[in-house]
């Protein structure tokens, strides 16, 4: 596998263009939809983080050059043709989705398609090899399945449906993964992709360290290996809450504590302790020490919890009123006791709303670092206010993205990016990725 791996990002990143290109090459060539330069929603992207490029200004240069107006990139995964190829069935189905993608409003104020411009075939033959998933193995000969990336703070957090079918095809237990934790990848895990992929699962598995979990009980970073079972204590009420907020949708819970060297038995002790109070299975894991004989305790406990009674169901119904949705992820899921709207997210709504689109589900972007949208709350926050900035209508991927605190879907690097570590050497080996 290369950092490019088989190109599916790139893929993206051209499909997504091409429509943006489509878009502004439309305007220029007479814009006979009559398309509102001041109210295109669909941005450019690509796949860096990249803070200089949020909002930007094209078309400059003249005449020739096109259009001159606002636009911006978000990055690639966090692109709606991410979240298509992620959630489509076959080509057929790319295909409706693609097309159905809100890129603008006209001068009338009426909806314009990705089909208005014809466009969701070109883009589809760019993704055509992209929506099949990609067959890799472990160190152990496991095969795996690696298709899509869209990232859970700012997307839906899933891998593609056409590589979960299929590994459900293969094997008698497949494991996919959701990103972050309960409040994001999972919960849009449960909400977004199952109903629309048919399936259920019949586990879940929340990974919990000791590290993390003192860091959450206020805990220095750089005293994290040393022991201390009060602060681990503490911060267990993070725990805690992703173990009750899966267990809401009515499927058995199993914690893997993924072991460091540093961890001390009466750590790891208090942690089991606490998953057993919460009614919630257990077991260590030392993948990573041992590789697949360090797995085994807690694949047999999660064989045990898939023989358990199941009664899975999303926590809300789509068809609810889009603030009554967010109110529900915002109580049940993050631990707010309000939500407050600005006057942008009012007007997103409403837009959404007269475009007949308020029956599908919710993707909230919000930070990874908090259950709540402000990255400082760390632990298990109560009585905050859940800030909504904006909202924006995936059709295409069929759903609505609610913009919370200050997520951005185009990062910026740190301080010190891990571009400063990577380097390549004579004998072509690359150094310095993890």
């Amino acid at each position: 596998i290369n950092l490019h791996f088989t190109g599916d990002m790139h893929a993206i990143t051209a499909a997504n263009n091409l429509l943006c290109a489509l878009i502004d090459n439309h305007m220029q060539q007479g814009n006979a939809i009559n398309i509102d330069q001041r109210r295109i929603l669909f941005r450019r992207c690509m796949d860096m983080n990249d803070r200089a490029l949020r909002d930007v200004i094209v078309g400059l240069g003249g005449k020739v050059n096109g259009i001159p107006r606002e636009d911006g990139f978000t990055i690639t995964v966090a692109s709606e043709v991410m979240a298509i190829l992620c959630l489509c069935t076959d080509i057929a189905d790319l295909k409706k989705r693609l097309g159905g993608i809100l890129v603008a409003f006209n001068r009338d104020g009426g909806p314009v398609f990705a089909k208005d411009l014809n466009a969701e075939g070109a883009m589809a033959a760019l993704l055509k090899d992209a929506v099949n998933p990609n067959l890799v193995q472990t160190l152990e000969g496991t095969p795996a399945l690696i298709h899509g990336g869209p990232f859970a703070n700012i997307a839906h957090g899933c891998n593609s449906v056409r590589a979960t079918k299929l590994g459900l095809k293969l094997a008698d237990y497949c494991i996919t993964e959701a990103g972050f934790g309960s409040d994001l990848g999972a919960e849009k895990f449960m909400d977004i992709k199952c109903p629309a992929a048919g399936i259920f699962p019949s586990a879940v598995v929340l990974v919990a360290t000791v590290r993390a979990l003192k860091y959450g009980g206020g805990m220095d970073k750089k005293q994290l290996k040393t022991e201390d079972v009060n602060r681990l204590k503490s911060g267990l009420v993070n725990l805690g809450a992703h173990i009750e907020n899966m267990q809401k949708f009515g499927v058995p819970v199993v914690v893997a504590i993924n072991r460091f060297d540093t961890d001390t038995k009466d750590e790891l002790g208090a942690i089991e302790e606490y998953c057993e109070n919460l009614g919630a299975y257990y077991a260590q894991s030392r993948v990573f020490e041992k590789g697949g004989d360090g797995g085994t305790e807690l694949a047999e406990m999660v064989v045990n919890a898939c023989e358990r009674p199941n009664s899975f169901k999303p926590l809300y119904d789509p068809s609810l009123p889009i603030t009554e949705k967010i109110g529900i992820l915002a109580e049940e899921i993050y631990g707010a006791a309000r939500v407050e709207y600005s006057s942008a997210a009012k007007k997103s709504m409403a837009e959404i709303e007269n475009l007949g689109a308020a029956g599908l589900p919710v993707c909230v972007a919000k930070t990874q670092y908090s259950l709540s949208d402000n990255p400082a709350l760390l632990g298990r926050p109560t009585g905050f206010t859940l800030n909504v900035r904006d909202m924006k209508l995936s059709a295409g991927a069929g759903f609505i993205v609610v913009y919370t605190g200050d997520i951005m879907t185009m990062p910026g690097l740190p301080k010190k990016p891990a571009a400063d570590g990577i380097d390549v050497g004579d004998d072509g080996k690359i150094t310095g990725l993890f």
